[in-house]
């Protein structure tokens, strides 16, 4: 078995961004900024919003931080999205999600440019992505992408299982396991919470990229040996023997999947840290696009 290292893997982006943002400084272009609008103080969504600014000092880039009030209505938060629209100095940024009730996602994510959609959820960069056409990919699945193609795994003809089907993870991964190229030229099933048999189903994948967010919900009885499993899942377990009061818990039952898999994500430490790294990949990307 071997682990697919995402806390390794996107350090060597990062340096390979920085590598790139250095360059840009030695000839004395702008460095890429990107933007970042948090509304209200969810404490998962601070921090990781916090780490994405400390990766932006990591590789060089700027980068600014818009924290707006719980409170914040809708109106407010898209005019502010306006402003950044409008902003030749910001090349992407996102809107952490998840947001307030008071505010519509889907009107939010509309609002942002396509060509400073650095998540890569507008729907016009998703329908590129539907078309093989060059564009930003979602985060998660660029940096699951990135982790296969590192790690040399064979995606091609192989069947890949995909549990569940948010806009996030789920949907995009399932039109990138199966498009042309590597990685890609796949059999792809996608499940949900309303697939029957679900064991029978994923027990004769090559492949399982689960992103359920449901602790330890894939068991060892439910793969085949040597399986690629890609666990995307994260939640917050509560652990009185640890520090912090909890542990970070994925869907994959490591302990015992690990034994029947050859290649398997950890969690923490495999698909999280990609996210980040391809963020900031598509921030580089949106600078070179607007040069």
């Amino acid at each position: 078995m071997q682990l697919l290292d995402g806390k390794k893997v996107s350090e060597e982006i990062k340096e390979e961004i920085a590598a790139e943002v250095a360059k840009m400084k030695a000839n004395g272009e702008k460095v890429p900024h990107l933007a970042a609008i948090i509304v209200g103080n969810d404490g998962a969504s601070l921090t990781y919003v916090g780490s994405k600014v400390k990766a932006c000092e990591r590789v060089g880039f700027e980068s600014t931080l818009i924290k707006m009030p719980s409170t914040t209505s809708e109106k407010e938060l898209l005019k502010k999205i306006a402003e950044l629209n409008e902003d030749s100095n910001i090349d992407g940024f996102i809107v952490q999600l998840p947001l307030p009730p008071q505010i519509d996602t889907q009107e939010v994510i509309m609002a942002i440019h396509p060509s400073k959609d650095v998540d890569g959820f507008h729907p016009e960069n998703f329908g590129k992505m539907a078309l093989d056409m060059s564009t930003f990919i979602p985060a998660t699945p660029f940096g699951i992408l990135e982790l296969l193609e590192r790690y040399n795994v064979k995606t091609q003809g192989k069947h890949t299982v995909v549990i569940g089907r948010s806009h996030i993870v789920g949907r995009p991964m399932s039109i990138l396991m199966g498009r042309k190229g590597f990685p890609g030229n796949s059999t792809v099933t996608v499940t949900h919470t309303h697939t029957k048999n679900i064991t029978q189903i994923t027990s004769q994948a090559d492949i399982i990229i689960s992103a359920l967010g449901v602790p330890n919900y894939l068991k060892a009885e439910m793969v085949k040996d040597d399986v690629v499993v890609i666990d995307v899942g994260i939640t917050r377990v509560a652990d009185e023997t640890t520090e912090k009061g909890y542990k970070i818990v994925g869907d994959v039952d490591f302990e015992n999947v690990s034994k029947k898999a050859s290649y398997i994500t950890p969690v923490p430490g495999g698909v999280g840290p990609m996210t980040i790294a391809m963020l900031l990949k598509n921030t580089l990307i949106a600078r070179e696009n607007r040069k």
